[in-house]
């Protein structure tokens, strides 16, 4: 079987520069993480050399100020109020890190306190948490259970899970990546762990503006899925829609095409409109990506971008069929709202753009870098889309 060369679209090479030039990390490192050979990001970057490279803004340089020297009758006084400022703070820090601790067991408070002996005194943290110095150094010296020891360790790798993930994965899924790892333990033991200790999934918010216009006098075409979501090839049914990106400079809007067998965004576009073009975009950069048979069926809302002439005339010289969802269902489009949410709890709402650029650049790495490559997706069978399509293969 001959491999097939890829092709990409001028706006996938503008944004993969942006990412090695804004992030200021090695081009080899980059390339790998979009699935790239050096070679090609290099000569992405060397074609956009015609612009002024983007600096990376480090931390400005503090020029040191010399302290005058205090009287002798006030260094004392000075130091005691440093010291009190010292504790104040520490105790603040305590109850910040040990909320999740201050209502739960003596032997939870301990574990806090044993697990932060390098940060605190362990006596202020017993003051601070409510338990005796001597209790803790009672149950300090008591050997460790089996079960406590191999919970202990289990939570290293819960965490290192967790971490490597953002703090975007919830019980299940970090359950699943310790399974495909080889880490032996029940899903219920590494929820109650987590909730124990206070590791959570991101969250959601529910607020969502229409980004749907089905208003007009367009041609609609019938709802071939059915909400029928499971497809066992890639490049049989793709999914689309367009969401929105709050940033400091007004909205801005992205369309994606999600390949429904694999889970993978296989297209998008980012602009501050919501015109026809934004979903163009989006099909052309799949179509260059995936390069699809005839027969694929590309499902969309009744949005009069999806309808117009210019989206229709292009899925026709693809030999794509088209198909939309019934007037108002979200339903009928569920996989690829999924991915919307799962967009926004991530990465939207726990970061303030200040710029469209800024939007845009993390959009696309956390698209290209994080959700294609590295995040396991529930739907097929917590393996990520890139693996799903390899599989597939």
């Amino acid at each position: 079987m001959t491999k097939t060369r890829r092709s990409f679209a001028d706006e996938f090479k503008r944004e993969a520069v942006a990412l090695l030039e804004g992030s200021g990390r090695p081009l080899e490192h980059v390339a790998r993480e979009l699935g790239l050979q050096a070679s090609v990001l290099r000569n992405w970057r060397r074609v956009a050399q015609g612009h002024p490279p983007r600096s990376r803004s480090g931390a400005p340089a503090v020029s040191g100020t010399a302290i005058p020297a205090k009287p002798d009758e006030q260094t004392a006084e000075i130091a005691r109020l440093r010291r009190e400022l010292e504790r104040t703070r520490q105790e603040r820090d305590i109850l910040k890190k040990a909320n999740q601790h201050l209502l739960g067991t003596a032997e939870m408070r301990f574990r806090f306190i044993e697990d932060h002996r390098d940060e605190f005194p362990a006596r202020l943290m017993c003051s601070v948490l409510g338990v005796s110095a001597s209790g803790y150094y009672a149950w300090r010296g008591r050997p460790e259970s089996q079960r406590a020891a191999a919970n202990r360790q289990l939570l290293v790798e819960i965490r290192r899970v967790h971490g490597r993930h953002y703090g975007h994965y919830g019980s299940s899924r970090v359950h699943a990546s310790l399974r495909a790892e080889g880490v032996a333990a029940s899903r219920g033991r590494v929820a109650r762990l987590m909730r124990r200790h206070g590791i959570r999934g991101a969250a959601a918010r529910r607020f969502r503006p229409v980004t749907t216009d089905s208003r007009h006098g367009l041609p609609v075409a019938p709802d071939l899925l059915g909400q029928v979501f499971q497809v066992a090839e890639p490049n049989r049914v793709w999914l689309a829609d367009i969401t929105y990106l709050p940033t400091a400079e007004g909205w801005l809007y992205l369309a994606a095409v999600l390949d429904l067998a694999t889970r993978k965004i296989v297209g998008w576009a980012m602009r501050d409109h919501m015109r026809t073009e934004l979903t163009t975009s989006a099909l052309v950069m799949a179509i260059q990506r995936q390069r699809p048979s005839v027969g694929l069926i590309q499902h969309s809302d009744r949005g009069s971008q999806y309808a117009s002439r210019d989206y229709r005339d292009l899925l026709q010289a693809a030999g794509m069929r088209q198909s939309m969802s019934r007037k108002g269902c979200c339903y009928d489009n569920a996989p690829m709202e999924s991915f919307f949410h799962t967009l926004k709890v991530e990465l939207v709402h726990r970061t303030r753009f200040e710029t469209r650029d800024q939007a845009r650049r993390e959009v696309f790495a956390y698209i290209e870098t994080y959700y294609n490559r590295q995040r396991a997706h529930s739907a097929i069978g917590y393996i990520t889309p890139e693996q799903a399509g390899l599989k597939s293969a």
